[in-house]
């Protein structure tokens, strides 16, 4: 059996509905689901033995918290195969810990300890920076939840080419018989040369040709292994942090590569990813990749 798909919950709004997308994803890739709940109450309350009459109100929150949950999910997908687990750790420590089994990890924009007026939750945004797996954080609209768009949205950037972020977006589409909306953005140096021959060709001729020719090669392989895939590809000039979250309100899904730090834990999330992962209009998908010798600066 595949590794599953594993989707932290904690009875927030937010992890429900990431519950409930994260079953409809399963569904769709033939993958077991995993359901964990990360719950510190051990370490307040002290392990009290199975046979014991009086439990932690702690331990019961938490395993009601999973049950509940595991419920919901069999509701929504009756055939499903769902396992249940609670962590005795916080949130963000178990999460990585089950993204290095897991095919992809599912978390919600906030849980129920966060800020009111935060767009993001810090568990959220500490399991994307460094989890080993796919991370989708479950954020946007009733359309887009539902997916009722028909479209998969795929930021490439410079080092993308045949990357995982591209076969992750290209199997995405598969799977769910939707359209794959390509974007590369490309920006002009801000400053050169007035008679530097690059700065000669008219409206950026040769940076958008340039962007098209990268966007081309970045998809090559992996639109040859999905020849059903509908593709729309798009160079486009400016901040490709602005484009893609504009864009995502048309798209059910945006996938987004992440890089390795050298010599680091965790990958650089840029600033494309940071805007998405708080403003995106749909359920956003960080990829790590491996980050190639020479490079600098972000996708």
């Amino acid at each position: 059996m595949d590794s599953p798909l594993v989707v932290g919950v904690d009875g927030s709004d937010a992890s429900l509905t990431a519950l409930d997308w994260g079953v409809d994803e399963a569904v769709r890739h033939g993958l077991p689901l995993r359901i964990v709940h990360a719950s510190k109450w051990e370490r307040y309350e002290g392990v009290v033995p199975t046979w014991a009459k009086d439990r932690p109100s702690g331990q019961v929150l938490a395993e009601n918290i999973a049950g509940t949950a595991a419920e919901r999910a069999r509701r929504r997908a009756p055939d499903l195969p769902v396992t249940t687990d609670v962590l005795a750790e916080d949130a963000s420590t178990g999460l990585l810990r089950e993204g290095r089994e897991g095919s992809i990890l599912v978390v919600g924009s906030r849980g129920r300890g966060e800020f009111a007026d935060l767009l993001l939750g810090s568990v959220g945004l500490i399991v994307a920076a460094r989890a080993h797996c796919p991370v989708v954080v479950v954020r946007g609209d009733r359309q887009a939840l539902e997916a009722r768009h028909g479209r998969v949205l795929l930021g490439v950037g410079e080092h993308d080419v045949d990357s995982p972020a591209v076969r992750f977006a290209f199997r995405e589409a598969a799977v769910r018989g939707a359209e794959l909306d390509v974007v590369r953005a490309w920006r002009r140096p801000a400053h050169g040369p007035a008679d530097h021959l690059l700065m000669k060709r008219a409206g950026g001729a040769y940076f958008a040709e340039e962007s098209t020719e990268l966007l081309d090669k970045a998809l090559e392989t992996a639109a040859s292994a999905h020849p059903q895939v509908r593709l729309r590809t798009s160079s486009v000039e400016g901040p490709a942090h602005t484009i893609l979250t504009a864009r995502s309100a048309a798209a059910d899904l945006l996938v987004l590569g992440a890089r390795r730090r050298d010599a680091l834990v965790g990958l650089e999330l840029g600033r494309v990813s940071h805007r998405a992962l708080h403003h995106a209009s749909c359920p956003v998908a960080v990829v790590p990749q491996e980050r190639p010798e020479t490079t600098e600066g972000e996708q």
